[in-house]
């Protein structure tokens, strides 16, 4: 049996990695579950999965979790630090679905093990790509792409050279905004950002859909993880959402990976590797289809994809800037504290200010410092959306 544990069990991602699991029991041996507070559906899946530990990110939910657990069996705790003392538990395979920056620590315990780490968080290689691949290689641990876009280049890759790449063609969908005339964007409320045409996502993915924030980390995962250069990787908007991503070679050719816009084929492939097996997905009939349509990922409308470039251009600790900025404008626009199109100018004006003062191209990128940029970034992306929030009130 295969020992996984799954981190961010509760989201999407992870309900979608437990539906795989669940669908195959008998292969499996589940070592943890974390989540954060949906305590319900955390001690559900722990006990039909009869994990050895669930893990909730909040310590004054602990008290809620073991009593849903009690008689049970399953362990229960809390607590950032017992999420990573739950990536310590030997695991064959690991999948890192928490969002934001707190799946960094976890998932750089778990490749310390030499761990197989199914990577379903963006911003563990956006804030931290070279010592993430660089910790994976001292220890003899494995990567694998979930994302959508990554798994289906990976897929690309399959019997080729990296070195024989032309170009990476990451696609969009567009988001809720992407039919909107570009002079009323400005206007767009948080209903309005989070209406998309495609998915039922969660808040912070579908605005971030719409900002294109999701994608301009993609680019910058694209660069970290397949070390190719900033001028290979381009990103088009395709609305029907069913090719992935675009490989294309120095003899012209362009290998597309298409299929249902549904996480269970990323994931599957992932959990599986480097076999194939059946997976419950649609099966595409092409012929319904009929056409598919591509459209450019204009900078002037999306900023977010200029301010990728930039970021990796700088590499060094520029992505956790980046990272860190981007999820407090994300919070203030929640808030209702800021426009849609603030939130660029908040990170724009945080990285500008950040590589001023710390030099985020040349600083040594160490675990520590990644931290330390990440909270001054955070610290720094408030006071300026005060102040652009004060500026536009006036």
């Amino acid at each position: 049996m295969k020992r996984v544990s799954v981190f961010g069990a509760t989201g999407s991602i992870g309900q979608n990695t437990l539906d795989l699991i669940a669908r195959d029991r008998d292969a499996y041996d589940v070592v943890a579950l974390t989540g954060g507070g949906n305590i319900d559906q955390l001690s559900k899946d722990a006990k039909a999965l009869q994990a050895e530990v669930a893990v909730t990110a909040y310590p004054e939910k602990l008290d809620e979790l073991r009593n849903a657990l009690a008689g049970s069996g399953v362990e229960a705790a809390a607590g950032p630090e017992a999420i990573a003392e739950a990536a310590d538990r030997p695991a064959d395979w690991i999948m890192s679905a928490i969002v934001g920056a707190a799946g960094l620590v976890p998932g750089l315990r778990a490749l310390r093990h030499g761990t197989t780490l199914a990577l379903a968080n963006k911003e563990s290689l956006v804030t931290a790509g070279p010592h993430l691949m660089a910790e994976a290689k001292r220890h003899g641990a494995r990567i694998l792409p979930v994302d959508s876009e990554h798994s289906a280049v990976f897929q690309g890759l399959v019997g080729e050279n990296i070195e024989d790449v032309e170009r990476i063609v990451i696609t969009a969908s567009g988001g809720a905004l992407r039919d909107w005339p570009l002079e009323q964007l400005g206007a767009a409320t948080l209903a309005d950002a989070c209406a998309h045409p495609n998915w039922d996502m969660g808040q912070r993915i579908t605005i971030d859909s719409a900002s294109m924030f999701n994608k301009a980390l993609e680019l910058i995962e694209t660069r970290e993880f397949f070390d190719v250069a900033p001028e290979q990787i381009e990103a088009v908007v395709h609305p029907q959402s069913l090719i992935h991503a675009l490989v294309g070679f120095r003899d012209g050719a362009l290998m597309a990976h298409i299929g249902p816009p549904d996480m269970r084929h990323a994931i599957g492939y992932a959990l599986h590797w480097p076999d194939r097996k059946h997976l419950p997905v649609a099966r595409l009939d092409l012929a319904q289809i009929a056409t598919l349509e591509f459209r450019p990922a204009c900078e002037k409308r999306w900023p977010a994809l200029r301010l990728a470039r930039e970021v990796m251009h700088l590499r060094g600790l520029a992505g956790a800037c980046f990272n860190a900025a981007k999820e407090s404008a994300l919070d203030a626009f929640i808030a209702g504290q800021i426009g849609f199109l603030t939130m660029t100018e908040v990170v724009e004006r945080t990285l500008e200010q950040t590589q001023a003062r710390e030099g985020l191209d040349s600083a040594t990128v160490s675990l520590d410092n990644i931290l330390a940029v990440d909270h001054l970034s955070r610290i720094r992306a408030v006071e300026i959306a005060a102040q652009l929030a004060g500026a536009h009130t006036d």
